[in-house]
């Protein structure tokens, strides 16, 4: 047997056959020198010191360390002239014995036996046939017996040679069976990804895979009989001696966890540790542990929880972190806790007018103002947009105002973005107290917005009256829940009309609320609540669908209707909805009026917000037929390279610009230029807010294609249009 495939199982199965057969051979030879101390002539007894002392010397055997002796060939091959010597021993004294041939058969039985357990079927029918070649020899000397009886034994001989050398050949067969078996797990556990321990009761290694070297960076031989704990790291061995009690506890069971091992160059591998106790087993009585390298697992999720917890733009704790921290402090006994709310005022024009990159280096600039005024124990945070939080601890009411006034210092100071100075100002809500986060968080955010309410570039400290006008908000919405349901609303509108004849040719809906208690109220009253709490998208839909329903009444019930549209303006939030598109197509085909009726009015602002998703909804909606205009034309900030992007058909040009229009020279030219713009656009122009003849009479000669105003007619009910169309159709020439 090579070297190489003399394993720890075989060294262990050789250490232990020779120490068997040197116990047998020393007791067998003690029996010996009884025969002789006690049968034989005196004169043949000088063999018994002989004898003694090769009964000495078997039992010394039994000392020798065979593990490690047994795995060398040359000691191995020795053994067999042990073997060997003992036949010719065997022999003398059978030949000198009265009964030597009684001996001689068992004892050689017993040799050859050993000899199969060990060696191959060669080396055991060998000794087979120097134990039949002695006994042959000592038949002659044998007075006794008959030939049947010699040739019986004989035949038991030759069977137990036959028999002991097949049994040789079939262990021989099942141990390499076994070594490749083995063979193959090796190099399976080798080629896996995971690293398998072995571990005793003890927490000692007793066994691990190959693939250990790649993980670990240590061997099989550096790993055995090494603990486990030593080589934990500190902060997790007391977790990781609970988990290894709870997996004994439980024969056959199975846990997890997840443990830092140590290198031999010192560094920490995190490992997916799973678990299975094996106890029972009496094959292993170990526990089977199996390690998975999750280091780069490690990484990236220390990598995500980074970017959970921090703002990516400013490197600032992010919302979610600043409100687990505030609610540790808050939850503190006896803690008094600070929030300060910071809003940067009229962000959205730094993003219209320079682009979002300059407003994100802004925002970064700010941060690192508003870093420097800090405590080195407080917490700065970017909640989102243009929206900063402070959470600072053991500062009353009067310091926190001493730091708001830096704040807002900080924050005047110019930031120079590419080629342009830019000033900026902040709002900042201050709340203080031994309070729950949540109302912390409230009441700042009211104190903000108290900030902005008078005025900005100010701080404002929490008062609880500043709570009634958020009541009195959350009465509206109620209110207007109600009136959605009860059908409070109405819908007037104002006349569109062609800019040389007056001729009617559309209409613009405009919602009105006949509230039960405060009377008609118009949309400056009510529509900027209904956007900010969500309300805005049902009320749109309901006026949408109402105006294309009224629009299919006009014209079955008057010729004069038949080619007039409908405007109908969309807010900020329904420009934003998702459904829009849907509910849309679902008011025209309810209405059964063609799509090129009705025109959708989007201000330019909210278009300008974020153009890439503009062009897109303004996209579907064209694909449905519809036509869209502009709303407030001159008010915002787009370009001319955005417009030539935005699918639309009209501009309204704002009333700002037509209220001086036939007085003010720069308005003249500045109406001049849209409407010069729209021709060259190919679309058609509305002019808003007209009310007197000398400015439709101006806007006529600048060439607005139509318009809108008191001078036409106010928002009326349908009765009014209806009562327009038929003066239309009376004063038309006869024919038209």
């Amino acid at each position: 047997m090579h070297g190489a495939d003399f394993d720890d199982h075989t060294a262990d199965y050789w250490a232990r056959q020779i120490r068997i057969g040197s116990a047998i051979a020393a007791g067998v030879t003690l029996l010996g020198c009884v025969r002789v101390a006690a049968d034989w002539a005196p004169a043949d007894r000088w063999l018994i010191p002989w004898a003694l002392g090769a009964v000495v010397l078997q039992l010394a055997a039994l000392a020798l360390p065979w593990l490690r002796l047994a795995r060398d060939v040359r000691i191995r091959r020795s053994l067999v002239l042990w073997l060997v010597a003992e036949l010719p021993l065997l022999f003398q004294f059978a030949r000198i014995d009265d009964d030597g041939l009684m001996f001689y058969l068992p004892g050689s039985a017993l040799i050859i036996v050993a000899t199969a357990a060990l060696y191959p079927p060669l080396v055991v029918v060998g000794l087979g046939v120097l134990a039949l070649v002695g006994y042959l020899a000592l038949l002659p000397a044998v007075t006794a017996g008959n030939a049947v009886s010699i040739v019986s034994l004989l035949a038991i001989m030759f069977c137990l040679v036959a028999l002991t050398a097949i049994n040789s050949r079939s262990r021989r067969r099942l141990d390499e069976r076994r070594k490749a078996a083995e063979h193959r797990t090796e190099l399976l556990l080798e080629a896996a990804s995971d690293a398998v321990f072995a571990i005793d009761v003890a927490g000692e290694i007793r066994y691990a895979s190959p693939s250990a070297q790649r993980i670990l960076g240590m061997g099989t031989d550096q790993l055995s009989g090494v603990a486990l704990k030593t080589l934990a790291h500190p902060d997790e061995l007391a977790g990781l001696g609970a988990w290894m009690s709870d997996l004994w506890r439980v024969p056959g069971g199975t846990s997890r966890t997840e443990a830092r091992l140590r290198r031999p160059d010192g560094t920490w591998m995190h490992l997916d540790v799973i678990g299975t106790n094996r106890l029972d087993d009496p094959s292993l009585r170990s526990a089977v542990i199996s390690l998975r390298d999750i280091g780069r697992r490690k990484e990236l999720e220390d990598q995500l929880s980074l970017q959970a917890f921090t703002d990516s733009l400013t490197g600032l704790p992010n919302r979610a972190l600043f409100r687990d921290r505030l609610e540790q402090a808050a939850r503190r006994p006896g803690s008094d806790v600070t929030v300060l709310l910071i809003d940067l005022d009229d962000f959205k024009l730094v993003n219209d007018n320079l682009g979002h990159n300059a407003g994100d280096e802004l925002l970064a600039t700010l941060a690192g103002r508003l870093r420097g005024e800090m405590r080195a124990g407080d917490t700065l945070a970017r909640l989102g947009g243009d929206e900063f939080a402070i959470l600072a601890e053991d500062l009353d009411a009067a310091e926190a105002a001493v730091l708001a006034e830096r704040l807002l210092t900080a924050g005047r100071e110019q930031v120079r973005l590419g080629s342009r100075d830019v000033s900026c100002s902040l709002s900042i809500g201050i709340a203080t107290g031994d309070l729950p986060a949540e109302q912390l968080l409230r009441n700042a955010d009211l104190a903000m917005y108290a900030a902005k309410r008078s005025g900005r570039n100010a701080y404002q400290l929490f008062s609880p009256s500043m709570s009634r006008s958020v009541l009195e908000e959350a009465q509206q919405r109620v209110d207007m829940e109600r009136g959605l349901e009860q059908e409070q609303f109405v819908v007037l509108y104002q006349p569109v009309v062609d800019m040389t004849t007056q001729r009617l040719t559309g209409v613009e809906a405009l919602v009105r609320w006949r509230h039960p208690d405060d009377g008609l109220l118009s949309p400056y009253q009510f529509i900027a609540n209904a956007e900010a709490n969500g309300l805005i998208v049902p009320l749109g839909r309901w006026v949408l669908r109402e105006a294309c329903a009224q629009l299919a009444r006009w014209r079955r019930e008057t010729p004069a209707a038949a080619g007039l549209k409908i405007n109908v303006n969309l807010s900020a939030r329904q420009f934003q909805y998702a459904g829009l598109v849907g509910d849309v197509a679902a008011a025209l085909a309810d209405a059964g009026i063609p799509a090129s009726a009705l025109t959708l009015e989007i201000t330019e602002s909210m278009l300008m917000e974020d153009v890439t998703g503009a062009i897109e909804t303004l996209g579907a909606l064209r694909q449905l037929g519809v036509r869209l205009a502009i709303d407030d034309f001159g008010t915002g900030y787009s370009s001319l390279n955005y417009l030539k992007q935005l699918p639309v058909d009209i501009i309204k040009i704002d009333r700002t610009f037509v209220e001086s229009v036939d007085t003010d020279a720069d308005d003249v030219a500045l109406v001049d230029a849209v409407v010069g713009l729209g021709q060259a656009l190919r679309l058609q122009t509305v002019a808003e807010g007209i009310e007197t003849d000398g400015q439709w009479a101006m806007l006529q000669q600048i060439g607005c294609d139509q318009g809108q105003g008191y001078l036409f007619g106010r928002p009326g009910d349908a009765a009014s249009v209806a009562a327009l169309l038929a003066r239309d159709a009376a004063a038309a020439p006869a024919g038209v």
